[in-house]
């Protein structure tokens, strides 16, 4: 019978110096400390998740009264949720306005 051969492997001596490239590297300041605020609350995001829920339902609708027809796109969810969460008066920035046309 073949005597079966141990795979040990020697671990390297060297030793890391303190001058590792990991140190070495320059702290980035693009981080801000905890001075971020919040553009749109927790509110705001349950609202537009039930929005997506609807919509993958099938019963969100689109228009006043919901006269409009199902929605069909994720986009269209999403704004319809935070405009809802703007009539409850939750956290989240003011519409963009459109341009109007120079005559």
């Amino acid at each position: 019978m073949a005597a079966k051969k141990s795979r040990s492997r020697k671990k390297s001596s060297r030793k890391k110096s303190s001058s590792h490239k990991r140190s070495s590297r320059k702290k980035s300041s693009s981080r801000k400390k905890s001075s971020h605020k919040r553009k749109y609350s927790k509110a705001a995001s349950k609202t537009v998740a039930s929005a997506m829920r609807r919509k993958k339902k099938g019963t969100l609708k689109r228009g006043k009264k919901g006269h409009g027809g199902k929605v069909k796109s994720r986009k269209q969810a999403i704004a319809i949720g935070l405009s809802e969460a703007r009539k409850k008066g939750e956290k989240v920035p003011k519409r963009k306005s459109s341009r109007k046309k120079k005559s």
